[in-house]
């Protein structure tokens, strides 16, 4: 089959296309055929060996010391079952799937464990709209609901409101019942709009982290604030929320515990069966919609990295891949 690979770290260039083996579905495993696949914030880290501080030794150990240890990146995909392994029974060979994989995706086939996160993908929804569901989606809900405890009635500011996760995060907080503001750069403002915030801000010329604008919680999707800056903001009782995390903000969820004033939540979610579900069936009711950046041919997968890395994309960027 052919996948896109890296053998070295290092700017978008080091992806290209290669054959490399299709693999077999194990025990408990899914085939299946990818018809589009996301390139995440996630991919281009691995890809250039670019972690935040406190995760840069883990990071290393994991994707690999010297040179990566697993050479095709991706975990986001949408496609069809193309085979399954022993002791699966809920799933059949040509069922239209969404999910996330460890990794692997950006290839014409990718191995899964089908207790996994991965479910079906609902009807009417395209296979390069469910490839960007996974991260995103996941992320927001994780994020808001379980982290955040966002309620019905309070004020969420979602900043980078236009980006992969930032356009769940809009959606879903709208769908909690939350009022919410939405950041994103002056061209986005209309699409920020359209997904359910009440007022969207443009970063460039607004003061979006106004003292006493009492949001219950700040949601930083980018790591372009920081608890200092977005205290002013905050409700007596408020938390501030950053996706990415480093060690100030970790030191400052455990100083803030403790006593009266805005907090600081550090979290770090996880792609589950259960999120993937829940997300799926308000997909299926119209309640979410997915948003779509720019869908890359397998062969232009450098462009598709070179336009993630910039952090200017709507949404999710795409690759469609040759076995579709």
């Amino acid at each position: 089959m052919r996948a896109c690979v890296y053998e070295e770290y290092g700017g978008p260039d080091v992806v290209s296309v290669a054959e490399v083996a299709t693999p077999s579905p194990k025990e408990g495993e899914l085939l299946v055929k990818v018809a589009a696949a996301s390139v995440t914030t996630a991919d281009w880290r691995f890809r250039s060996a670019s972690f935040p501080v406190v995760f840069a030794l883990a990071g290393r150990l994991l994707v690999g010391v010297l040179r990566p240890r697993h050479p095709v990146l991706g975990m986001d995909f949408a496609g069809e079952v193309a085979a399954i392994g022993a002791g699966v029974s809920d799933f059949r060979v040509g069922e239209r799937v969404f999910g996330a994989a460890t990794r692997g995706a950006h290839a014409e086939y990718v191995t899964v464990r089908a207790d996994g996160a991965v479910t079906r993908t609902p009807p009417g929804l395209s296979d390069a709209e469910a490839a960007a569901v996974p991260f995103g989606a996941n992320s927001a809900l994780a994020f808001l609901r379980d982290f955040g405890a966002v309620r019905a009635g309070q004020r969420v500011l979602v900043v980078g409101a236009s980006g992969g996760v930032g356009v769940w995060a809009v959606q879903i907080a709208r769908h909690l019942g939350a009022e919410v503001t939405g950041v994103a750069s002056a061209k986005n403002l209309e699409l920020v709009r359209s997904l359910g915030a009440a007022r969207a801000l443009d970063y460039g010329s607004e003061a979006y982290l106004e003292p006493g604008a009492g949001y219950d919680l700040i949601f930083d999707t980018l790591g372009a604030t920081t608890f200092a800056q977005a205290r002013p903001a905050l409700a007596p009782s408020g938390t501030y929320l950053p996706l990415t995390a480093g060690l100030r903000e970790i030191a400052q969820s455990i100083t803030t515990r403790f006593g009266r004033g805005p907090r600081v939540k550090f979290a770090i979610s996880a792609n589950t069966r259960a999120l993937m579900e829940e997300n799926a069936a308000l997909l299926a009711a119209g309640t979410l919609r997915p948003i779509v950046d720019e869908v890359f041919p397998m062969e232009r997968i450098a462009d598709a990295h070179r336009r993630v890395e910039g952090r200017h994309k709507r949404g999710s960027v795409i690759v469609r891949m040759a076995a579709a």
